[in-house]
């Protein structure tokens, strides 16, 4: 098989066991780190074991556990941030003061460009859709790479379950709305990285999530 153009490692990290993702252009090895929330060592010996040159830092949400140290990476790298969508900016202005609820060092930071549906990103010579999944956060984004059939989704879905909404301004109905309109028409053989956990396709979530398979939606 000729390499594929997009390769992908999964890193979790902090206490959370966020998953942050190193992905990467194998034509050019540029790469960009999706949540980069903490264990910034590991993340960069990560990228150089890969020889992957970081551009970019990409963010789906501003959640600690998912962004609360990528403004300390992107000043290290000398990169920029792109993501989320603006609405999570009251979460970025409070990582501080969640981090250490949490054990994390986290640190406020402002993002070089906001995303909104729509948008595309790109790494190396890949492009990312951008779609705007409101519901666990309201400024969530996912990334999705077509060509690959591979998706990061941040807290909106995971293998078996979906995104938490009892935070401030999550909402239920938004997040279900985000997973019907604008994960399932990506394709059932998309392969997805949730925030945490193994990664799945959206086919066996709609076979066999107990929140959100077709037959569970059918009956409410």
């Amino acid at each position: 098989m000729s390499n594929p153009p997009l390769k992908a490692a999964i890193i979790p990290v902090t206490p959370l066991q966020q998953n942050c993702t190193l992905l990467w252009c194998t034509e050019t090895m540029k790469g960009a780190f999706v949540d980069p929330g903490g264990d910034l060592d590991r993340l960069k010996a990560a990228a150089a074991q890969a020889g992957v040159t970081i551009e970019k830092i990409l963010l789906t949400h501003g959640h600690i556990d998912h962004c609360g140290q990528a403004g300390i990476l992107a000043e290290e790298l000398g990169v920029p941030i792109e993501g989320p969508h603006e609405e999570d900016l009251f979460w970025i202005a409070r990582l501080q003061e969640d981090g250490q609820r949490y054990g994390i060092n986290g640190k406020p930071f402002e993002s070089d460009r906001y995303l909104v549906d729509g948008d595309t990103v790109t790494v190396g010579k890949l492009t990312f859709d951008v779609r705007h999944c409101p519901g666990h956060t309201p400024g969530h984004v996912v990334f999705h790479h077509p060509e690959s059939k591979l998706a990061i989704v941040g807290d909106v879905l995971f293998q078996g379950s979906i995104g938490r909404t009892d935070f401030p301004r999550g909402n239920h109905q938004n997040l279900l709305d985000s997973i019907t309109q604008r994960l399932w028409p990506m394709g059932d053989d998309t392969h997805f990285v949730p925030g945490h956990g193994p990664m799945s396709t959206f086919g066996h979530e709609r076979a066999t999530n107990p929140f959100v398979a077709d037959r569970v939606l059918a009956r409410a």
